[in-house]
């Protein structure tokens, strides 16, 4: 019986991506553009949390935000009507992420000569967006109070490929089983690098340090 070829698609296809992506970080730090690449669970607070951030942000520096969807544009509506920054909506097919080249595709239509600053909110999902490098300049991630202290065990990818994890909706956390030293401690065992900063995207707790880690960021890139 003759020998049938396999193939590893997976491999080739994360390969290629990777390549992808360091070609396009490396264009973005010629532009002086900070990517970021904001990830989590559906119903976790990102846009209400990058309303907060951006409008403490877009008098000191030029930002810009790339909704990513399955479908609609309710979320870059929110964001360009309570900010007044630009933003766009990004549809995936289908797909429950974004790799580096949809990732490049919607940059083409920014004009990065004007923007310090672009956020990427990913599909809401705590799988396939980690395992994809979208080409950005740095991984954060929110974690709900509502969703349980033990996500980072459950989802130890998505909390490996983050520099930043932000816990939302602390303001209930009087409600819900949710330890937060047990959730930074679990986060430290996946990614003992990964800084994790408590917020409240409804009371605004936290957002000032968020955002100024983002200010940070944004300004040591461009040295």
């Amino acid at each position: 019986m003759d020998e049938v070829k396999i193939i590893e698609i997976k491999k080739s296809v994360f390969a290629d991506n990777e390549k992808d992506a360091d070609a396009l970080r490396q264009e973005l730090k010629g532009w002086g553009v900070f990517l970021l690449n904001l990830m989590s669970a559906p119903g976790s607070g990102k846009t209400t949390t990058l309303i907060q951030t951006i409008n403490r942000l877009k008098d000191k520096i030029r930002v810009a935000v790339m909704e990513a969807d399955i479908d609609g544009d309710v979320d870059a509506i929110r964001i360009k009507e309570a900010t007044g920054v630009p933003a766009i909506q990004l549809h995936t097919g289908g797909m429950c992420h974004l790799d580096a080249e949809m990732t490049r595709q919607g940059l083409d239509h920014l004009n990065l000569e004007n923007i310090d600053l672009v956020i990427l909110e990913n599909v809401g999902n705590l799988v396939c967006p980690a395992e994809f490098d979208t080409g950005s300049s740095a991984n954060a991630m929110i974690l709900s109070v509502p969703e349980g202290d033990d996500k980072p065990l459950k989802y130890p990818l998505m909390f490996s490929v983050c520099d930043l994890v932000l816990v939302n909706k602390t303001d209930v956390m009087p409600y819900f089983d949710f330890d937060l030293e047990r959730c930074k401690e679990y986060v430290k065992r996946r990614n003992p690098m990964a800084q994790v900063i408590p917020i409240s995207a409804k009371t605004g707790e936290g957002i000032d340090q968020f955002a100024d880690w983002l200010l940070h960021q944004v300004q040591t890139h461009k040295k």
